[in-house]
């Protein structure tokens, strides 16, 4: 028998609208689907027809192994024509897509990725933060504030830097970004739940940024830190000058 196409969706950060139209549409076919822990319920609505299989991974808490969710890809994608990998955000950032395309090829299967929106997109969108600004802001890079071997040290990469699964090492996170060359008063922007109804932000300097843990506790949180962390400048109003309707260019009475 010829083995089926597997389909790495990006589902978005959050809210099951904000998957792409064509990750709604390969979901739609889908006979099988592998999901994250963090990916929306209300997505089983596109694909009421396949048989979900919780395959997520949580930090400090249950997480389904990696060579157990290989196995299980190429399993269902030798039985079935379209297996659907449904993961959080977008697949290719810190979604362990490298290790399941890998094997997936190794067995003869056929892939295809659709890209879906990361939660530094949706924290930016959140917090009414952009992540680039014009002449302060050039530059972005995204991390994880772990790794499998612990923390790691950082080195100031960007202007600015955002970091995921961050939550539980916000004070840690903060001291090591101040070793890293990080001012005390550098703005940091932490959200958590980015892309849900019920997402949380709130503005910190880098000297502080401990004092959100209570705030976002329990909850899946980036940090921003540096200029895509700033304030947005808002211009000040104009006093006197034209009247509403009129412009520089109005004719002069004759």
């Amino acid at each position: 028998m010829t083995p089926g196409r597997v389909v790495f969706i990006g589902a978005g950060p959050g809210a099951a609208d904000l998957i792409t139209m064509r990750g709604a549409a390969w979901l739609a076919r889908a006979e099988v689907v592998l999901h994250d822990a963090l990916t929306d319920p209300a997505l089983r609505d596109l694909a009421p027809q396949a048989r979900w299989i919780d395959v997520g991974k949580r930090g400090y808490a249950h997480a389904t192994g990696q060579a157990k969710i290989d196995a299980l890809l190429i399993d269902e994608a030798r039985r079935h024509a379209v297996v659907v990998r449904l993961k959080g955000g977008d697949p290719s950032l810190f979604g362990r897509l490298e290790e399941e395309l890998q094997a997936l090829a190794a067995a003869g299967i056929e892939c295809e990725v659709i890209p879906g929106i990361t939660a530094a997109l949706a924290a930016a969108a959140d917090a009414r933060r952009p992540l680039t600004r014009r002449g302060s802001g050039r530059t972005l890079s995204l991390a994880t504030a772990m790794t499998r071997a612990g923390p790691h040290e950082l080195q100031r990469q960007a202007d600015t830097e955002v970091f995921y699964m961050a939550g539980l090492r916000l004070a840690a996170l903060a001291q090591e970004l101040l070793r890293a060359g990080w001012t005390a008063d550098t703005p940091a922007s932490v959200v958590s739940r980015a892309g849900w109804p019920d997402s949380l932000a709130s503005e910190h300097r880098l000297a502080d940024l401990g004092d959100a843990a209570t705030l976002h506790a329990g909850r899946p949180t980036i940090v921003v830190v540096g200029a895509g962390a700033a304030a947005a400048a808002v211009p000040a109003p104009q006093t006197g000058g034209l009247d509403a309707g009129q412009n520089g260019n109005a004719p002069s009475s004759t």
